[in-house]
């Protein structure tokens, strides 16, 4: 029995990519570099912005503890969940919390910080080693009551202190989870061998220099005369707010206004968006499959997905980008900038009455939910659904997408018209209506195409490499579905992929790497060495990751020298968020590929004492610990992960496998049958279950796995020589020729099969 193939989980958490900030040089009049100045040195030339700026979600996204700042009721107020009472009160002009803290135990903390104020207030206490933590327990600012945020997914569960969620634990972490967010120039500085912060800011909340930069040379320009000013149109400023195009201004809001993994602290990009973030792709669980908001996303990742986007309109054709307020609240006004009234803001369009007529409200849930008349004659209540997230924060999904109820029949995924006002009523209902006002003929969707892929149905291939070349889709929507085209290992796939690694999109660049089969060194040699260089930070990444599973000795020294340039600027960028479990285990994953073993370990023990339930670096930390021999402990590491996690597959036939190379064949058949249950499609589980059958000498079995092998992967000839090899042992020449004749037919120049099916003869 061969050991066990560190394979699993490589690319398991891709989208948990980090880098180094890129460096720019602001472009500046003496020479020296621009520095951050504070608000109250804009105000005097641009008071109806600093204005407009004032009181709003960016000017009070955080401050200091303070009788002005905090919102709650801190007056001895009591909040009691699962059978405690947490008690808020004041002590001499300071505000505290008695709660249960570290280790479950109830304790005594001051709130340093508020966070946020509409619809609802957090608060920050300070721990060791320069540490934030976001209290769980928040204020809700239009109910005036505290609430557990919590209860908003896990209602009334227990989480527990070891738990990565837990408020003093890394998932309610301040400084790498919120802050680089809501403050000005967040400098985190995070030590990943101390695991100490100092981290830093030069405004506590968002303010005018987190979107236009330090402002100190554009105030240095504003003191020159008219005529000196000329040689500068730029203005000395850091970030340019001439001459920009809708996409470019969407980008300056990404960086912020996006589920990414960012690439370092903040710097003022020049260049492409994706040298400095990477979004994640809107796929489950973060988006429902055709790419409705699901999981917190923060816009970006929806409204890329729009018409709105391909038509170059941007955030401030709605929004005020000072006070953040939409430009015209009420009836649809703000849509009809653009939209025109005659065809839209019809009746014949939107089939339901305007405000004000004659007609009933919706009641739904007893009276607690009531939708009036008119409502759904407004554009976004149809086109611009939404969730609440942190328990009681409505969003729209930006996406403004059309309803499909049709889908909902289909996928299972939710439409305006059931989700958001007929509660009541089926989504076949819904999709009557919809075909009689607007005809059956909907058009093929992306989301089908996405649904059978994740079901591992080829038939999807040609759809998904169509979705790809389409320019006129979503740059993330053709970069999920070349995501999902890597799942297909065949020549259909492969050949797409290569055809997409010069796409002008860096995204589907970077996904069509990530594609490519690992152990395929000249493929990767090939096609996936020339871009070490890409012009883009996020396809240099993956193209560095990708490569580190070829052998340096198989590199020509021109690609060597690049890889081992572009492996330490990896190392050092999954160091800025070597905080998070996720980054450890892509490190791990570096250093095991390779070759660096202790360093490996010493990054998936790391995740996993920052997140105990991180299951892809306790995989992971057992494959490696077989690979250097120490099963006893490999064991160990996969009979945690199903006792934490019993649905968790893959690890049944990895046990299965570890407990053959012991001798455990019983054992192995147990774990192997488990993960055939569970992987009904992998043909790997029961190839190696067959083989295990026969060392129990259960012979039927053993030739029924086989054959079950061969016949989810009927072009693997090792899954031929096994059924061959069994029958020839049990003395059946004629099933063994039957089988060899049919191979050969199908692979007329495997000269290794005719050769043996003459040996037989």
């Amino acid at each position: 029995m061969k050991s066990i193939k560190l394979a699993i989980f490589s690319l398991l958490v891709s989208q948990f990519f980090f880098q180094e900030g890129c460096i720019n040089r602001y472009e500046n009049i003496d020479g020296d570099k621009a520095v951050f100045t504070g608000r109250e040195s804009c105000k005097k030339c641009h008071e109806k912005e600093y204005d407009e700026y004032s009181g709003s979600d960016h000017d009070l996204a955080m401050d200091t503890a303070t009788a002005q700042t905090v919102l709650a009721d801190f007056d001895s107020s009591t909040f009691t969940r699962n059978g405690f009472t947490s008690r808020f009160y004041k002590k001499g002009g300071k505000f505290y919390v008695y709660t249960k803290g570290k280790n479950g135990k109830p304790a005594e903390y001051q709130i340093a910080y508020t966070f946020g104020y509409n619809p609802l207030q957090q608060y920050l206490v300070p721990f060791d080693s320069g540490r934030l933590q976001c209290l769980q327990i928040a204020w809700d600012t239009k109910r005036k009551r505290w609430f557990h945020l919590s209860d908003s997914i896990h209602k009334n569960e227990t989480i527990k202190p070891d738990d990565w969620l837990y408020w003093t634990n890394n998932g309610q972490n301040w400084n790498g989870m919120c802050a680089e967010c809501h403050s000005t120039n967040l400098k985190k500085n995070y030590n990943p061998r101390t695991h100490i912060y100092k981290t830093t800011w030069s405004e506590i909340d968002v303010s005018c220099e987190a979107c236009h930069g330090p402002a100190s040379e554009h105030l240095r320009w504003a003191e020159l005369s008219p005529e000196e000013r000329q040689k500068y149109p730029d203005m000395g400023l850091a970030v340019s707010t001439g001459n920009v195009n809708s996409h470019r201004v969407i980008d300056r809001c990404a960086y912020c206004h996006s589920r990414r993994s960012s690439f370092g602290d903040f710097q003022f990009p020049h260049g492409n968006i994706y040298d400095i973030i990477r979004p994640q792709l809107p796929v489950p669980p973060y988006y429902y499959i055709d790419g409705q908001i699901l999981d917190e996303d923060y816009v970006y990742g929806s409204f890329v997905q729009s018409k709105m986007y391909r038509y170059n309109v941007s955030c401030l054709n709605c929004h005020n980008p000072h006070s953040l307020k939409v430009k015209y609240n009420g009836g649809n006004r703000l849509c009809l900038q653009c939209h025109d009234k005659n065809i839209y803001d019809t009746k014949r369009h939107h089939f339901h009455k305007y405000p004000g007529e004659k007609g009933e409200d919706l009641i739904m849930n007893g009276g607690k939910k009531v939708i009036a008349v008119g409502e759904g004659s407004k554009c976004v209540n149809c086109h611009m659904p939404g969730r609440y997230y942190m328990g009681v924060d409505f969003r729209r999904d930006h996406s403004m997408r059309i309803p499909r109820p049709d889908l909902s029949l289909k996928l299972g995924i939710p439409n305006a018209c059931t989700g958001q006002c007929h509660q009541n009523k089926t989504d076949k209902w819904a999709a009557s209506y919809t075909a009689k006002w607007y005809g059956s003929e909907k058009g093929s969707h992306f989301a089908e195409i996405f649904a059978s892929a994740m079901k591992n149905d080829t038939s999807c291939i040609d759809g998904l490499t169509k979705l790809v070349a389409d320019t006129g889709v979503s740059p993330l929507i053709r970069a999920t579905a070349t995501m999902y085209t890597g799942r297909f290992q065949d020549e259909r796939s492969i050949q797409a992929l290569i055809r997409s690694l010069n796409d002008k999109n860096p995204l589907v660049r970077a996904e069509a790497i990530s594609g490519f089969p690992v152990y395929n060194y000249a493929l990767l040699l090939q096609y996936v060495a020339p871009l070490l260089t890409d012009s883009v930070r996020t396809v240099r990444i993956n193209a560095t990751y990708a490569l580190s599973n070829v052998p340096l000795s198989k590199m020509e020294p021109g690609v060597k020298g690049k890889f081992e340039k572009n492996l330490k600027e990896y190392i050092a960028v999954m160091n800025y968020s070597a905080d998070f479990a996720p980054s450890r285990h892509n490190l791990g994953n570096i250093y095991s590929n390779t070759g660096n073993i202790e360093k490996a370990k010493e990054n998936y023990l790391e995740a996993i004492r920052i997140d105990p339930a991180f299951y892809p670096s306790l995989v992971n930390l057992a494959l490696l610990y077989n690979k250097t021999g120490e099963n006893d402990k490999a064991e160990k590491l996969f009979k945690r992960v199903i006792q934490q996690n019993p649905s968790f597959s893959e690890v049944y036939y990895y046990l299965g496998l570890l407990s053959a190379e012991k001798k455990d064949f019983s054992g192995s058949e147990k774990y192997l049958k488990k993960a055939s249950e569970l992987l009904p499609g992998n043909p790997a589980v029961f190839y190696n279950l067959g083989l295990v059958e026969q060392y129990l000498d259960n012979n039927n079995a053993a030739v029924n796995n086989l054959l079950k092998a061969f016949e989810l992967s009927p072009d693997n000839p090792k899954y031929l020589s096994a059924i061959v090899s069994f029958y020839l042992n049990n003395g059946n020449k004629t099933k063994a020729k039957l089988y060899l004749k049919q191979w050969i037919s199908g692979h007329p120049s495997d000269i290794s099969a005719k050769q043996l099916l003459q040996n037989i003869n």
